[in-house]
């Protein structure tokens, strides 16, 4: 099962390199992430990125709707486009050429290069790799309903991550459909397809097509 850091991400493609290349599982990186913001966006070049608050760096080349809000500390890379009414909650590192849609609500999470979260979609304590897409309503649920620690659940039994909030880890080129759940704790391998209305949990393989909560087919 390909649930480690190397296994899911090319870090050629994300800021947050340096971070989860420490990192066995890439969800050991969600508590140290608003840190590692904070310490980064102070080596950032101010011609090419303005600071318009506290902890808040946004790269000219980006593009942010007047209505979106965006807390620190967030770094927001080149070729983005935030769209009207999304949220950033702070905490939150947006890789270049990335979407963050109209009413989209993000907060303590990476997204990688190219990630698409387009259409009212919640990110939370999770991490979205190189191209991964999310439909309109997908979301990564963070926390269980019975508050208790997340584990992720694999085949060979579960891992116990010690995290009361962890949303979801997306491999490279994951394609989520839309009004899909991952609950807490979802680990979803390089290149895998979700078709919509999906409640998907624990550990997905790469290369696979979740048609169903529990029907997981590879590709050929």
């Amino acid at each position: 099962m390909t649930l480690k850091t190397v296994d899911l991400y090319d870090l050629s493609h994300s800021m947050a390199a340096p971070l989860l290349s420490e990192t066995e599982y890439p969800w050991q990186a969600l508590p140290k992430i608003k840190d590692f913001i904070r310490e980064l966006g102070k080596t950032l070049s101010p011609e090419e990125y303005d600071s318009p608050s506290e902890g808040v760096w946004i790269s000219r080349e980006a593009t942010v709707a007047p209505s979106a809000t965006i807390l620190g500390p967030t770094i927001i890379g080149k070729g983005t486009e935030v769209r009207p009414g999304a949220f950033i909650r702070g905490s939150v590192l947006v890789g270049d050429g990335c979407v963050v849609g109209n009413s989209c609500e993000l907060k303590n999470a990476i997204l990688f290069d190219k990630v698409q979260v387009p259409h009212f979609n919640y990110v939370g304590d999770s991490i979205l790799g190189y191209r991964a897409h999310t439909g309109a309503g997908a979301i990564t649920s963070n926390v269980k309903s019975d508050k208790t620690l997340v584990s992720v659940r694999t085949p060979d039994g579960r891992i116990e991550t010690g995290l009361k909030k962890f949303g979801a880890c997306l491999g490279d080129c994951v394609e989520v459909g839309c009004n899909c759940v991952m609950n807490p704790g979802t680990v979803i391998g390089r290149n895998t397809n979700v078709y919509p209305l999906t409640s998907v949990r624990g550990a997905v393989p790469a290369n696979s097509i979740v048609k169903a909560t529990d029907t997981i087919v590879p590709k050929h």
